[in-house]
């Protein structure tokens, strides 16, 4: 097992402790099982992707969450008390949930199931006060021209 100790990092920096926190879950998650696979695409600037092979699932057995920067995606199958008898069952038709740290002021905008995918769609969307603006700079000039204008 591949763990990584941060206490030297704290010595030299502040603030980064969610950073850490998210490398520790990080790591932890990747000794997790791999049920059920997924993929990650960036599909613009601000554009996110996430695919997850949910084949087998109706869409009432499937929950998408978010909370805190946390996106959840779990899946319930229906007791199935059929009196089917299978010479092989491939298909793993078991529960699941699958979580997602998500960045500042990512949101999902969008979720579609379509041939065995579940496509959530997110994007990055920054508040006005967070977006870059030019300020006009004045000068001592400009300030006593607008002055006497009003003036007139």
């Amino acid at each position: 097992m591949r763990t990584i100790d941060f206490s030297p990092l704290y010595r030299s920096v502040v603030g980064f402790d969610r950073l850490a926190t998210l490398l520790d879950a990080a790591a932890a998650q990747d000794s997790q099982a791999g049920y059920p696979p997924y993929n990650i695409e960036r599909v613009g600037e601000d554009a996110y992707r996430i695919e997850v092979a949910v084949a087998g699932f109706r869409p009432d057995e499937l929950t998408i969450e978010v909370k805190e920067n946390l996106l959840t995606v779990t899946g319930r199958k229906a007791a199935n008390d059929d009196a089917r008898k299978f010479l092989h069952r491939g298909l793993a038709e078991r529960n699941f949930e699958r979580r997602f740290q998500l960045a500042d002021y990512v949101v999902v905008t969008e979720a579609q199931l379509a041939d065995g995918l579940l496509s959530v769609s997110l994007e990055r969307q920054l508040p006005e006060a967070l977006k870059p603006r030019t300020i006009k700079i004045d000068t001592p000039a400009t300030s006593t021209l607008i002055e006497a204008d009003k003036a007139a």
